[in-house]
């Protein structure tokens, strides 16, 4: 079977296309590429190996949300979680993907109201994302019923036996539609999760996601864990504290690319965008500028960025936490091509913590977290590279005028003072910590927009 390049080739309706495309993806990941076509074309039982991050929400929930009739009032669908966390990631996922449907997604977990729960299910649900414990509590309480469900999805399965929920799945799936799909989606597969199987689905199609030889051999590869609203600013303060940058940013959406892009010109930088959307016109030429260096910040998202070779990269900025271990094993190899020794940062909000320890284990690399820069050492990197320029300068020859000039003005002052004027003239705004241009919404400007100015 052909492997699918765009999620048009699933043959998905176009609202559930808008949808996709409003958030921004471009292209399947392997666990999508493969379970979706399975999904949408019979009726067999699936066993998936992907790990969390491939992308295996969208993998079972697009199917889902095409195949669930939004006319009937009764559960098609369940979805067992095995943490309150990532039911509530799986609710939020199928929900933002579900676009024009009307369908209703309730999530349930132990600690949250369960009277909230059961007003929700007694308006109605579609489908179902809940914990087990939770889940068994409405069905003793009779307040869920899956007898006629079609599909039933168990999403980490290897995670849930960790942490002893076997007994209370296989009670689930004594109250379930003895007709009903399953699908199981498992980072590993351990006996139990193929005797659970053996027992009861009848006859499974086992998916495995080609996986790539993942190796990290970066010198240099740290984190920053930072607030989503800071990461524009902490974006600035690494361009700005590097006396050379010259770098490829990598963001999960065309429409997260085109927005830093603006931000960035807006504050002075020189930014391109590659996406999905960029005409191949478009691409060469912002390409082209990248490679002479007439912008020195590419910002991609990593799809658009297969097959671009520029070397002497300095650094790669993860703004998004890439998918899975090999996405971010790609992204940051591009900075030690040829040789080349660079940087790979990755901005992580607190909760994407254990998804990051598990691309670094998977990757083998040695992530290590490190401080934000502060101003004051942005100011400091600052002055030492205008210090630099300035000797260099001296060192050279100094058209007549200026030093005419010069004389002009130490004739009645002070040769400290008249310099200090001077720099204080050309670089205040750039360097002064405590002024409103250092603000986290206003960082300290760029030396190119200085030099513009």
């Amino acid at each position: 079977m052909k492997t699918p390049k765009t999620f048009a080739d699933f043959g998905l309706s176009p609202k559930l296309l808008q949808a996709i495309n409003r958030k921004g993806f471009e292209e399947p990941t392997a666990i999508q590429a493969l379970t979706i076509p399975v999904m949408l074309k019979d009726d067999r039982n699936i066993i998936a190996q992907a790990h969390t991050g491939t992308g295996k929400t969208a993998a079972f929930g697009l199917p889902l949300l095409e195949m669930v009739d939004p006319a009937s009032k009764a559960v098609q669908a369940l979805i067992l979680a095995p943490t309150r966390e990532l039911a509530i990631q799986v609710s939020e996922e199928i929900n933002s993907l579900k676009g024009d449907y009307n369908i209703k997604v309730v999530p349930i977990y132990g600690g949250q109201s369960i009277d909230q729960q059961l007003r929700r299910l007694k308006k109605g649900a579609h489908i179902v994302v809940g914990t087990p414990g939770r889940i068994i509590d409405h069905l003793n309480r009779k307040t869920l019923k899956l007898a006629h469900i079609e599909h039933l999805v168990l999403d980490e399965a290897d995670e849930m036996l960790n942490m002893g929920f076997i007994e209370d799945m296989e009670e689930i799936l004594k109250h379930t539609n003895p007709e009903k799909r399953t699908l199981l989606f498992s980072a590993t597969m351990p006996r139990k999760i193929k005797d659970l199987a053996r027992k009861y689905m009848d006859g499974y199609e086992l998916l495995t996601a080609k996986k790539e030889e993942v190796t990290a051999n970066l010198t240099q590869q740290i984190y920053f864990e930072v607030k989503v609203s800071e990461k524009f600013d902490t974006l600035c303060r690494i361009i700005d504290i590097e006396e050379d940058f010259y770098g490829m940013v990598f963001c999960r959406t065309k429409l997260d690319v085109d927005s830093i892009v603006a931000l960035l010109n807006g504050r002075g930088y020189d930014a391109g965008a590659i996406h999905g959307d960029i005409t191949q016109a478009q691409r060469e030429r912002i390409l082209g500028h990248f490679r002479k260096k007439q912008i020195n910040i590419l910002v991609a998202t990593d799809v658009a960025a297969r097959g671009i070779d520029v070397s002497n990269i300095s650094h790669v900025i993860n703004y998004s936490l890439p998918q899975d271990p090999e996405s971010y094993v790609h992204r940051i190899g591009r900075t030690g091509r040829a040789g080349k020794e660079g940087t790979a940062i990755t901005f992580i909000t607190p909760s994407e913590h254990k998804r990051l320890m598990f691309i670094q284990r998977i990757a083998k690399a040695e992530i290590r977290k490190s401080r934000v820069p502060q101003l004051k050492d942005i100011a400091k990197a600052k002055r030492t590279r205008i210090y630099n320029d300035l000797s260099a300068i001296l060192s050279g020859d100094i058209d007549e005028k200026y030093t005419a000039w010069a004389q002009r003005l130490l004739t009645d002052n002070n040769p400290e003072r008249v310099l200090g004027a001077t720099l204080f003239y050309c670089f205040a705004e750039e360097l002064n910590p405590g002024g409103q241009e250092n603000t986290p919404d206003h960082p300290i400007r760029s030396t190119r927009e200085a030099k513009r100015r």
